[in-house]
């Protein structure tokens, strides 16, 4: 008997919470706590992993600087898209609202108290002096996840200045650490199903048959905002750089896409990303550095989708948003892409983009039904985005080149 993946038991689950809340209505409560046990375990795991895997993230981008020219471009093209990705989740969620028009019941607020913070709106200064931690450690126990992110960025790629023999020692101490963290993560990813189907037998308990209505809203909602950067945006960086027409471009590199959708994995669409990148005319040299870089910390679809969320949930929950909580989901979405290369689904990452805007994490198993199919759209807009930056600095270095 064949075994069932883990993404398809989570939405067998699903469907059977969703049949159990529908059934025993009010009385479905008596699931929470499977549900919230799930929950508490990813939440455990969230510090530690951004904490280890930005640092080792950080120390690889560091090295990246010995590519001169090309690592500078490189590196801004990929952060400046990711900033206009989450912009453009947040700018889906501001217009359409998929979050708007159900009522969360006062008990589920009182579970989680992270989102008084959202209510606190402090001046640009001092949103960016509060990045910067006073002590490290303090910022590790009280999970201010941007302090994390600030002291590790600038741990690891400090650290990628110091000799090879002094990195190794503390490099294979992170590594064998994040890799454990990661087991973990395997591990708890068994219970999902549980989980998930606690979760959604609760939340129909709670919200009613209607709760449903605004996952498939949010559905759509991220679907033509990918479409945006995935048809728009990137094709159009690419046409505007390079002169390349935009039905060329998603034709040449169509083969990676449909890889990279049907694995939802960017490192297994590497090799056929590197050949339809030669066929646009990369050559070998600029792809080997290029595409692998941006597989691990380029996340066009990712980071739109971390904005989008964050919208959604803080329209669910009635959570006003300013201008220090948008600073804050942008900074989150974008440089804790550069170091979730290898963790399983994008909820952990989630969890910290929503922590740090002060938003519940509470209703956040609500999309887990639908995240398989989301990843496997966002991960074909990943390696367009990585195959756009090939495209555009071969360009670069050819005209270098003639000059």
């Amino acid at each position: 008997m064949k075994k069932l993946s883990s993404s398809t038991a989570i939405i067998i689950s699903m469907i059977l919470g969703i049949i159990s809340g529908i059934f025993l209505q009010e009385k479905a409560v008596i699931f929470a706590p499977l549900g919230d046990l799930f929950l508490k375990l990813i939440t455990m795991l969230i510090v530690p992993l951004v904490f280890f895997n930005i640092i080792l993230g950080a120390m690889s981008l560091g090295k990246t600087k010995s590519a001169g020219k090309v690592g500078f471009l490189t590196l801004s093209y990929y952060l400046v898209t990711s900033c206009i990705a989450v912009v453009i989740g947040i700018g889906a969620g501001y217009i359409f609202n998929p979050g708007v028009g159900i009522v969360v019941p006062a008990s589920l607020l009182a579970k989680d108290g992270a989102f008084a913070a959202a209510t606190t709106n402090p001046g640009f200064w001092s949103t960016i002096l509060s990045m910067i931690p006073d002590n490290p450690f303090k910022s590790l126990i009280e999970g201010n996840i941007l302090q994390i992110i600030f002291f590790s960025l600038f741990f690891g790629i400090c650290m990628s200045k110091l000799p090879d023999e002094k990195q190794k020692p503390v490099v294979d101490i992170l590594e064998t650490i994040n890799d454990t963290l990661i087991k973990m993560v395997e591990k708890i990813l068994l219970v999902a199903p549980i989980g998930v189907f606690g979760l959604m037998a609760n939340s129909i308990a709670l919200f009613g048959i209607e709760i449903l209505v605004l996952v498939t809203k949010l559905f759509l909602v991220f679907s033509l905002a990918l479409a945006l950067i995935h048809f728009g945006m990137l094709p159009g960086l690419v046409k505007l750089f390079t002169g390349i027409s935009p039905i060329k471009f998603i034709k040449k590199t169509a083969p990676a896409q449909i890889l990279a959708f049907s694995t939802a994995s960017s490192m297994a669409a590497l090799p056929v990303n590197t050949e339809c990148c030669k066929q646009l005319g990369v050559k070998n040299s600029t792809a080997s550095f290029i595409l692998p870089l941006g597989a691990t910390v380029n996340m066009n679809g990712n980071s739109m989708l971390y904005g989008l969320l964050a919208m959604f949930f803080a329209q669910m929950f009635n959570i006003e948003l300013g201008p220090v909580q948008y600073i804050g989901i942008v900074l989150t979405s974008v440089l804790g892409a550069v170091g979730t290369a290898g963790v399983p689904g994008p909820s952990l990452l989630v969890v910290a983009v929503l922590a740090t805007a002060g938003i519940p994490v509470v209703a956040l198993p609500l999309v887990f039904g639908i995240d398989r199919i989301m990843d496997m759209m966002r991960t074909s807009t990943n390696i367009l985005g990585d195959a756009s930056c090939a495209v555009i600095m071969e360009n670069i270095l050819s005209k270098d080149e003639n000059q």
